[in-house]
C-alpha cells in the first residue's frame, strides 16, 4: 500500500479531492478521493488516497408503464397530502384519528405518515 506525504503545513486531508467534469448535465470520470485514520496506533502510516471511477448513467432511456403509473401515483398523493395538512376544516378530525391509531399495532407514528396513508388508500381505491 502507497504512503501519502503531504507538504508542511497540511496535517490531513478528507474527503473528495479532485471532482470529476461535468459534461452534458452528469459527471463521468474519476474521483481522487483522501481519508485519514484517527484512531490511535503505531502505524504512521494512516493516511490513504483512493481514485474511484464513477458509474455513467444514461439518461435518455423510456421509463416502462409501471414507472409512469407510480410517479403518477406518488404526484397526486403528495399534492393531496399537501393540500390536506393545510386544510383548516380538516385538522382537528385528522389530529384525532392520528392520535387514536398512533399507539395501535401498526399505526404510523407521524402525522405524516398518517396522511401518505390516508391519501394513499383514496388513491388505490379510485384507480
Amino acid at each position: 500500500m502507497g504512503k501519502v506525504t503531504y507538504s508542511p503545513g497540511i496535517d490531513k486531508v478528507s474527503g473528495s479531492l479532485a471532482k470529476p467534469k461535468k459534461k452534458d448535465g452528469h459527471s463521468c470520470g474519476s474521483y481522487l478521493i483522501g481519508t485519514h485514520r484517527e484512531a490511535p496506533t503505531t502505524n504512521p502510516a494512516c493516511s490513504r488516497l483512493y481514485i474511484r471511477q464513477t458509474q455513467v448513467y444514461h439518461t435518455n432511456r423510456t421509463p416502462g408503464a409501471d414507472e409512469l403509473a407510480a410517479r403518477t401515483r406518488f404526484a397526486t398523493v403528495s399534492a393531496a397530502v399537501r393540500t390536506r395538512s393545510k386544510d383548516l376544516t380538516k385538522i382537528v378530525a385528522d389530529q384525532q384519528a392520528f392520535l387514536a391509531q398512533k399507539d395501535q399495532a401498526g399505526g404510523k407514528k407521524t402525522i405524516k405518515a398518517w396522511y401518505w396513508m390516508v391519501e394513499g388508500e383514496a388513491y388505490d381505491a379510485q384507480h
